[in-house]
């Protein structure tokens, strides 16, 4: 006669998600034939259910722990420098002074996106300097970072908006320079589409204002032109603001 499990307290305190209707398998039950009806199979699954013990015990046999010992982390400091390998106070809080400067600023944090992008340097005199090839030795936080992957890549949409404003607002009363061009660009191509209605004003802004720099270059062999130009049809022909569009010559 096959074996039909009782109700037990569990069930009090955990109701039932599905119900089950009575089946009746103590005739022709055989474990190891699959069910024929979801019933069956749910009804299958408590007796497998009531025949596991209610607290299992686990076998550990202390000899094996023995052999494999976790690692030992030490809570004691750092071990001391040796005689005159120690930095000078002075150095080490200038050290944290400069870490605090290459961080990501934070989305409200104006000045820092512009110093960040443009580097100090920049933002302090709106001078241009020598263009120099990037090297180990270049001080990214006097001429500000490039628009790297792994920067732009962590910029939410809030973030590429307020950092597009920012620059906006500093390109309104100053030149056009390389590093703003590639970070224009880098953020033009972060706007997700549909764009927000501060992202659509911000782009219109940044096309006039392209349009506005291009008038005072003396020359068209000037290297601003193909980048103010790039800027302007982005806006225009991918964002579809077509009425800034410059009618082909």
């Amino acid at each position: 006669m096959a074996w039909v499990p009782a109700e037990s307290a569990v069930e009090e305190l955990m109701p039932r998600l599905l119900p089950v209707e009575p089946c009746d398998l103590t005739e022709g039950f055989d474990p190891s034939v699959p069910p024929r009806t979801p019933q069956e199979y749910l009804r299958r699954v408590q007796i497998e259910a009531a025949q596991c013990p209610d607290v299992v015990v686990a076998q550990i046999d202390p000899k094996k722990l023995k052999r494999k010992q976790s690692v030992n982390i030490s809570l004691s400091g750092c071990q001391p420098a040796p005689e005159g390998y120690s930095p000078t106070l002075q150095w080490q809080q200038q050290q944290v002074a400069q870490f605090s400067t290459v961080r990501q600023p934070k989305s409200e944090d104006e000045e820092g996106w512009k110093k960040f992008c443009l580097g100090e340097k920049l933002c302090a005199d709106g001078a241009v300097g020598p263009a120099t090839n990037e090297s180990p030795g270049i001080d990214y936080v006097q001429i500000g970072f490039p628009p790297l992957l792994s920067i732009v890549s962590r910029m939410n949409q809030a973030t590429v908006t307020s950092v597009l404003e920012y620059l906006s607002n500093w390109f309104g009363e100053r030149d056009f320079t390389p590093e703003l061009g590639r970070w224009l660009y880098a953020l033009l191509a972060c706007l997700e589409k549909p764009l927000l209605p501060e992202a659509h004003s911000l782009i219109r802004q940044l096309a006039r204002r392209c349009s506005e720099v291009r008038l005072l270059v003396d020359s068209k062999d000037d290297e601003r032109v193909p980048a103010l130009n790039l800027l302007i049809c982005l806006v225009s022909r991918y964002f579809d603001q077509r009425d800034l569009a410059d009618e082909p010559s």
